[in-house]
Parts: C-alpha cells; sequence; structure tokens
C-alpha cells in the first residue's frame, strides 16, 4: 500500500510540473507582478534583519535549485509558484536585493513574522509590517518613474501588474494568540479583533489602489487552528475549533470588504483567494499533523532547527515546520489559486480570470 501511495504521490507530481512547465513558455500574462506579505511568501527580506524569524539555513531550501535563501519552505513557495504559472522566466527578488530595469518585472516585499498591525511579531525581533512593505513600494514607484520618465508612465504601467497580498497570520500567531506578550486578545472579542483587522487593512489596500494597482487578489487565511504549533500548544492531535473560528470571522470580512472594494474601485479588480477552503483539502498530502523537520524548542520555536536531516517523503507532508507548508502544499494551492478547482475556492474570480479581465467583472 505504502509503494502505490508512493507510485500515485510520484505521478501526481510529474503531472503537475509538466503542466507548470507548458505554461512558463512564452511571454508573461501581465508584464509585471508585485508580492505583499509575511513568510509564507517571503523570499529573503528578513535575511539581514535583527530577527529571529529567518530562514536562510539548511535545512530550508533543501529542495530549492539555489539552497538556503530566505523562504520558510523546503523548496518554492506561492509567491514562487505563481510566477510560473504567470510565465516568468525567474522568480520576482525580494526588495533587499533588486535594482535597476528588473524592477519593471516586480519586487517581493513579504516579510517573515509581519503582520497587518505594525506589532505583531514585534517579540522576534524586526519585520517589514505591510505599512513599511508600501513604503518600500513608493520607493519602487520612483525608481520605476525614473526609468520609464515620469510617475503618469509608472502608473500606467503597474495598472497592468498583478498584485498579490498574504497577510494576517501573525496578526494572530504571533499577537491574537499570544495573551502572554500582546494585549490584544485582553482587548478585543475576536470580531472585534477582525473588524479591526479588516479596517486597518482596507486603508492600506486603498493606499495600494491609489499608488496604481487595478488587479489584486488577496490571499486569505489557512486553517491556523490546524498548524502544529497551535495543536501542540492546545496538547491535541485536532485542529483546534476556537482558533480556526477566530480565522473565518476574519476570512468572512475580508470576502465582504473585496465585494466593497470592486464596488468603490469599479476600474480595478479585487479578488479573494480562500485558503482556508484550500488548505482543508490538500490532495496528496497525507501526513497533516507533523512537521517534516526537526523543530526548535527554544525561540525561534517551531521553525527548524539549523542543520538537522528533514524527513525523506517531503512529498507527502503538509507542514514542512510548525508553521509553513512544504513545496508540494504551496504547489496545490497556487494551482487551486490560479485555476479554481471549487467554486469555494475564489470570490468573485480565480488569479487566471483576474488579469485577463479588461474592465470590470463579469455577472
Amino acid at each position: 500500500m505504502a509503494c502505490c501511495a508512493k507510485i500515485i504521490l510520484t505521478i501526481s507530481t510529474i503531472f503537475l510540473a509538466l503542466n507548470f512547465k507548458t505554461l512558463v513558455e512564452g511571454a508573461p500574462e501581465v508584464p509585471c507582478y508585485f508580492i505583499f506579505g509575511d513568510s509564507l511568501l517571503d523570499n529573503g527580506n528578513n535575511n539581514d534583519l535583527q530577527t529571529k524569524a529567518k530562514a536562510n539555513y539548511a535545512p530550508y531550501g533543501i529542495d530549492f535549485p539555489n539552497g538556503p535563501t530566505g523562504r520558510f519552505t523546503n523548496g518554492r513557495n506561492t509567491a514562487d509558484f505563481l510566477a510560473e504559472r504567470l510565465g516568468f522566466e525567474h522568480y520576482i527578488p525580494p526588495f533587499a536585493s533588486t535594482n535597476g530595469s528588473e524592477l519593471l518585472e516586480g519586487v517581493n516585499y513579504a516579510s517573515g513574522s509581519a503582520g497587518i498591525r505594525n506589532d505583531s511579531g514585534s517579540h522576534l525581533g524586526d519585520r517589514i509590517y505591510l505599512d513599511r512593505q508600501l513604503k518600500n513600494h513608493k520607493v519602487t514607484i520612483s525608481r520605476i518613474a525614473d526609468l520609464l520618465g515620469n510617475t503618469t508612465s509608472a502608473k500606467k504601467h503597474l495598472n497592468k501588474c498583478l498584485f498579490i497580498v498574504g497577510i494576517g497570520s501573525n496578526d494572530y500567531i504571533n499577537n491574537y494568540l499570544m495573551p502572554e506578550i500582546y494585549p490584544s486578545s485582553h482587548l478585543y472579542t475576536p470580531n472585534e479583533y477582525a473588524t479591526a483587522l479588516i479596517t486597518q487593512y482596507s486603508q492600506h489596500l486603498r493606499t495600494l489602489y491609489e499608488d496604481g494597482a487595478r488587479k489584486v487578489a488577496l490571499f486569505g487565511l489557512g486553517q491556523i487552528g490546524c498548524i502544529p504549533a497551535e495543536m501542540q500548544k492546545h496538547n491535541t492531535r485536532r485542529c483546534v475549533g476556537s482558533t480556526n473560528d477566530a480565522i473565518q470571522l476574519f476570512n468572512s470580512k475580508l470576502k465582504s470588504l473585496v465585494g466593497d472594494l470592486n464596488t468603490n474601485f469599479p476600474d480595478a479588480k479585487f479578488t479573494y483567494i480562500n485558503m482556508y477552503s484550500i488548505s482543508s483539502v490538500i490532495g496528496v498530502v497525507s501526513v497533516l499533523n507533523r512537521p517534516c523537520c526537526k523543530v526548535l524548542e527554544t525561540m525561534p520555536e517551531g521553525q527548524c532547527a539549523p542543520g538537522e536531516t528533514p524527513c525523506l517523503l517531503r512529498g507527502i507532508y503538509l507542514f514542512y515546520d510548525n508553521f509553513h507548508p512544504t513545496e508540494i502544499a504551496n504547489r496545490i494551492a497556487t494551482n487551486r489559486a490560479y485555476n479554481a478547482l471549487l467554486p469555494s475556492d475564489v470570490y468573485p474570480v480565480d488569479i487566471r480570470h483576474l488579469i485577463r479581465t479588461n474592465s470590470v467583472y463579469d455577472e
């Protein structure tokens, strides 16, 4: 039985790899692609920060061509796979090392432990929270304006780009769910906290719109109650229902926000990627509640222990460490975000339709 499972997994992985290969031939589907978010999308922005939230050491990157780069997984993350699906010949570089004309194709601003709130993740050290990422984007816009001749040309260029934002996990994992460090859970009910997060998030997204973004995919939060770190904290092998309930409050309000943004900005296109739903049926992955790598028991607790050999069958694990998905999970999730498998995967459209729609959403 184990042998058959390996064969099925191998066939599935080969099929997905071939599917990606055919999509990277020819010109990219969009001229540029910008990424905002946290460690699920970070590809090196935290490497030189004074923070414990880093992944530029082995065994992170064990399956990535360049080894450890700052990606919080064994190989490629969602931002990488989406670059492949869009047809880019290379992955979008981190803001920390982007310069020259490569800015025209996009920048990755994501930062491990970053949140919507400025204080989320602060106990781990420095991080580039969403407000700082947007300020970095303004620097990029200025540089693009220099390359193209003026700000108007820069904004017109940005109108054609895809923007993805995946943030909010640390506002729970490294804030609301840590009452011994952060006061938020003492000040807000779960519903009040979700409302406060969405209110702040909405302001940031309006800034992104004002800076030229017109095609924006917002990634909702996955089932944080099911990550190994949360289950271990509650001493259970089952998903923590109260945590998932809180996450769903945030996701529901984010989905509603997408509707409001599309109504208020008819010349823009926003969509919601339902990572909660997608992560609940992840496909060929079979080990759901244990990390692939040996994790640290002291801060940064739950990240991979440096230099330790991870599990061999990484293709059957959902989590690489106590927080972050494996490459195969990232691949499958990106497939669903780009080309929805179920109607519940996205609202109102998947990324494939988002980038191909020229005006308002089709009814």
